[in-house]
């Protein structure tokens, strides 16, 4: 049953320095106790596409084109589907911090419906993708490539989705440590199924850059498998019976999937699809800015997962306390998990600034031809993606705890309205007609993400200041 709200839910907003430090530390070792394992999954999961990029650098420059075209082809799909499953994170975190245990159940169920249903249709779409790039001025050697890369990964398409849905169900829980255990095993298998299948290694056929499109769609059926099979042992998860009557609709809680999800997906997918813009200008001004810019985004995305992670903690730790009206709590929530973003920005930023080759050597045999350009390239745009480290990490963690509260459709305005008019139009002028090729690309980019940064932690600031619960309802007795 519904806690009674508390004693002070219509209070005044209390200021942070009149509150506590006990907790505030108490709230730090929560998210951090969340975050952790969280950003260890994040990490498995980005090493997946970065172990694609790795050995697709072994293959050759040209390999490396190719399949990084397909790889960010596909990528701003499948995160636009993540972001309608990740959905299902604040609306369980806020249904258990009520103690609404059915709408725990009928959130991860109408996520599973929505998230099969957007595969279903960007799979079409990624399997005729060759038209596409064509249109967009992309070299046909490249553009064969990456459909052979696409036509082997898109089989993976929708379990991955199924993932991220059954992924926020156990972190909803304050549970991570068992998506982390089965995305790091998924990476490991990942990284020799690559091994064996780009190569032709164990008696296998080289299939080339094909061989790791196929390596991702069995490992992602595996993955899936492997959490869904969890839930369905672990006595906690069990007994919320997800599979059971899977086909009864309920069709409140899938709108509200949707209503929450799309917007973070189309927040999600206009980030990501400007980098994925950003790839393909590059791919018009040579091979040589293409394979760089794929080293340095894929350095960025690495660095990326940290803050990634602390704003997933912070969309559950803000919709508990949501959940259960407690206005203070989301404030600190909100807070600690900036702050702790902003902290670790500086690490990366270091990397990048002060150790670039080491970085790019991981990518590159410098023996190959064409290596020693792609390599300079790169260099530079890494000192890009130094600068702008802070701001990709305030934005995410800002959009985490705003998810938290369910605010979803003013972030994907301030996304949209950044990353496109703002973000990209910098890209084009400063590439081509203030000369500077890729790296005015990057300075755009740059440019992206210092507006969306400050504008989301803007907004996170007057919500939490105003914010007040809604009128609690008792929910349903039992499951």
């Amino acid at each position: 049953m519904t806690a009674p709200p508390s004693s002070d839910a219509a209070a005044p907003a209390v200021p942070a320095a009149a509150q506590p430090a006990a907790l505030w530390w108490a709230e730090v070792r929560a998210t951090v106790h969340l975050a952790l394992p969280l950003i260890v999954t994040q990490l498995g999961q980005v090493a997946i596409r970065t172990i694609d990029t790795v050995m697709l650098g072994w293959l050759g420059p040209e390999q490396l084109a190719g399949g990084a075209l397909g790889i960010n082809f596909y990528f701003p799909l499948y995160l636009f589907g993540l972001g309608v499953g990740v959905a299902v994170s604040p609306m369980a975190a806020q249904a258990l911090g009520a103690r609404d245990f059915r709408a725990v159940r009928h959130s991860v169920r109408q996520g599973f419906w929505a998230v099969t249903l957007i595969g279903l249709l960007f799979s079409v779409l990624i399997w005729n993708a060759a038209p596409l790039l064509r249109l967009l001025g992309q070299a046909e050697n490249s553009i064969v490539l990456a459909e052979a890369y696409l036509h082997a990964a898109v089989w993976g398409l929708i379990p991955s989705l199924l993932v991220i849905v059954l992924r926020a169900f156990v972190v909803a829980h304050s549970r991570p440590r068992a998506a982390l255990v089965v995305i790091v095993a998924g990476a490991c298998l990942h990284a020799l199924g690559d091994y064996t299948l780009m190569f032709g290694h164990f008696g296998f056929p080289a299939f080339g850059v094909a061989g790791a499109g196929i390596s991702n769609s069995l490992v992602q059926w595996l993955m899936l498998l492997a959490l869904l099979g969890y839930t369905q042992w672990d006595r906690r998860f069990r007994r919320y019976a997800l599979l059971a009557r899977f086909w009864s609709a309920n069709w409140p809680r899938f709108r509200e999937v949707l209503r929450i999800g799309m917007p973070i997906g189309l927040t999600i997918l206009a980030e990501s699809g400007l980098f994925a813009a950003a790839l393909y200008v590059m791919g018009v001004l040579g091979t040589a800015q293409l394979a760089a810019h794929a080293i340095a985004l894929q350095c960025a995305a690495v660095a990326f997962m940290v803050p990634l992670g602390i704003g997933q903690a912070a969309t559950v730790r803000v919709g508990l306390a949501a959940g259960r009206g407690d206005r203070p709590a989301v404030g600190r929530a909100g807070w600690i998990a900036l702050a702790l973003g902003a902290g670790f920005s500086i690490a990366p930023a270091a990397v990048f600034w002060f150790l670039p080759h080491t970085v790019i050597d991981l990518f590159l045999d410098l023996s190959a031809p064409g290596s020693l350009e792609v390599a300079a390239i790169a260099v530079s745009f890494l000192a890009v993606a130094a600068v702008f480290q802070l701001f990709d990490g305030l934005q995410i963690i800002a959009a985490g705890a705003l998810r938290g509260l369910k605010d979803t459709r003013t972030p994907m305005l301030v996304a949209l309205v950044s990353y496109w008019p703002i973000g990209f139009g910098a890209c084009l002028l400063l590439a081509f007609p203030a000369g500077l090729g890729g790296l005015g690309i990057w300075l755009g980019l740059a440019l992206g993400l210092v507006m969306v940064a400050g504008l989301l932690v803007l907004r996170f600031h007057r919500r939490e200041r105003f914010w007040r619960p809604p009128t609690p309802v008792s929910p349903p007795a039992g499951l």
